[in-house]
């Protein structure tokens, strides 16, 4: 269910327009006036730099939340030519919120795990097929961080150049995460287990789920 398609006149929406329509959701077509029901769901993106534990905790989750969401490790779709870097790949960025958009359409919310922060989503046109989107970003300490990633296999190419980039990029998450919109939640995985981290990152989906999360 592609949700930029019209179902009544086909015409692509570029930029879809949502509106409530009898207390839910639906896709309004700027053409011909199509409303579209659909479920407008949460998502909830697990970020933060490389080398934090997220492709970790992202193996651990389903199991710790059953079939409550839909697990996603957002790497999965970094191929040709999304990965494009430009408009801090803007193509790579829309593909996966049009994916979860049709995954909410099952029932059931999204944990999308790998790096991002909202000024990469929050504007994108796709935006407004998604609910409310809540970041928690892991983060360690500098040489916690360096250490694991340098301790990686050759083939994922971690040299020096690289993790300098990645401590930039841990720096900005801790400096910024209170003053982006929305906000960012930080969790220090330095001295934690990976099990752990995910029994942190479980409850603070579950949270969110239960309204119990400030």
């Amino acid at each position: 269910m592609n949700l930029q398609i019209c179902a009544q006149c086909g015409v692509w929406l570029s930029r879809p327009v949502v509106s409530t329509v009898d207390g839910g959701s639906a896709v309004v077509c700027d053409d011909c006036g199509h409303a579209q029901p659909f479920l407008r769901l949460p998502l909830f993106a697990l970020t933060g730099p490389s080398g934090t534990g997220k492709s970790t905790v992202c193996r651990m989750l389903p199991e710790l939340l059953g079939g409550d969401v839909v697990v996603l490790e957002q790497d999965l779709l970094w191929v040709g030519g999304l990965r494009e870097e430009y408009d801090e790949h803007g193509p790579f960025r829309r593909t996966w919120l049009r994916m979860v958009a049709t995954l909410n359409q099952s029932g059931r919310p999204s944990v999308l795990c790998g790096t991002v922060a909202p000024p990469e989503l929050e504007h994108r046109p796709e935006r407004p097929l998604l609910g409310e989107i809540h970041y928690l970003a892991l983060v360690c300490d500098d040489d916690v961080l360096t250490k694991r990633l340098l301790a990686r296999p050759a083939w994922r190419e971690w040299d020096e150049h690289r993790v300098a980039e990645m401590l930039e990029f841990n720096h900005w998450v801790r400096d910024n995460a209170e003053h982006t919109t929305p906000p960012m939640r930080l969790l220090d995985t330095t001295s934690g287990t990976p099990r752990d981290t995910a029994h942190q990152v479980a409850d603070w989906v579950r949270g969110h789920l239960s309204g119990n999360t400030p």
